[in-house]
């Protein structure tokens, strides 16, 4: 095994300097964006990957708002009270994935759990629209766990997208610290449910937030048991001081061998790389096969 971690407070490794541009598609979706009133998890959770992605013409959008109801230990997104739901939003969805042009297309939300369908009537309906008038684009939706009402799942499900993602994000013993308001047995049920009914199901969890390369282990055996066709992993890094500390900097090699272990357990799909996210270049890796590292999923 390799040595994987780096006291803390130490600037970051060179394998996690981004560098930063502002392109002209970085410019148009940002623009495009703020015209519709969208949001999206790249801005809202900071993603490190935004400019590589935006710059590239490809963005995950964040549907039912941009205030959750929960407060995890790592997330960026606001907490506090939602506003009303807005039914028009699947409409603005619509129109700017038309004008974006894209094949592939990714659904994510904050949590809702203060409505009687935990905003799953509103996934649903995006799905349904986009569906309706690009029935050959690629539609992968991120959903929360609902609190694990199965009449919520199945409002999606019924609208067939083409991935299925839910993350488990950090090993269970660290729940009560990284997300409180969850549940890790309630997360692998959802993902065991929609596998069950046959679709491509996806999960995804950090490293760097308190876990042992063992725990890290466990979490992919977790997750292989239960069905799951495709595990992303990245390393933690602190949106602000206000957030749980990054643990330790993970090194690319461990990345590796965390890909390697998954594929001898038979994990059909595993992309693993300091700075992937469950919505990395997510149109190449679904089209791509077996352990995906940062750079391969660079250079595809």
């Amino acid at each position: 095994m390799s040595d994987s971690s780096t006291p803390r407070r130490q600037p970051k490794p060179d394998w996690l300097k981004i560098r930063l541009s502002n392109g002209k598609e970085q410019q148009k979706i940002n623009s495009l964006m703020r015209e519709q009133r969208l949001a999206t998890v790249c801005e809202e959770a900071r993603c490190p990957n935004l400019h590589e992605c935006w710059n590239k013409g490809t963005a995950t959008f964040l549907i039912l708002g941009d205030t959750c109801t929960r407060s995890c230990g790592f997330c960026n997104i606001k907490t506090g009270r939602p506003g009303t739901v807005d039914w028009d939003e699947p409409d603005r969805v619509l129109d700017a994935v038309r004008k974006m042009n894209l094949n592939y297309v990714v659904l994510t939300s904050v949590d809702r759990d203060e409505l009687p369908d935990k905003g799953a009537g509103v996934f649903a309906l995006t799905i349904h629209k986009i569906r309706k008038e690009f029935p050959e684009l690629k539609i992968e939706v991120l959903i929360p766990d609902f609190k694990g009402d199965y009449s919520a799942l199945r409002l999606v499900l019924q609208q067939k997208p083409d991935v299925l993602n839910h993350n488990v994000e950090t090993h269970p013993d660290l729940y009560r610290t990284v997300r409180p308001q969850a549940n890790y047995q309630q997360s692998l049920q959802l993902l065991t449910r929609a596998k069950k009914h046959g679709f491509y199901t996806k999960s995804g969890f950090m490293v760097g937030i308190g876990e042992t390369d063992e725990q890290a282990f466990e979490v992919i055996r977790d997750l292989h048991e239960h069905g799951c066709d495709f595990i992303t992993i990245g390393q933690y890094l602190q949106p602000t001081a206000k957030h749980l500390p990054v643990d330790r900097w993970v090194h690319p090699d461990t990345f590796v061998e965390y890909g390697r272990y998954a594929k001898s357990l038979g994990v059909h799909k595993i992309q693993a790389g300091p700075l992937v996210r469950s919505s990395y270049h997510a149109d190449e890796a679904f089209e791509g096969e077996g352990v995906l590292t940062q750079a391969a999923a660079v250079q595809a």
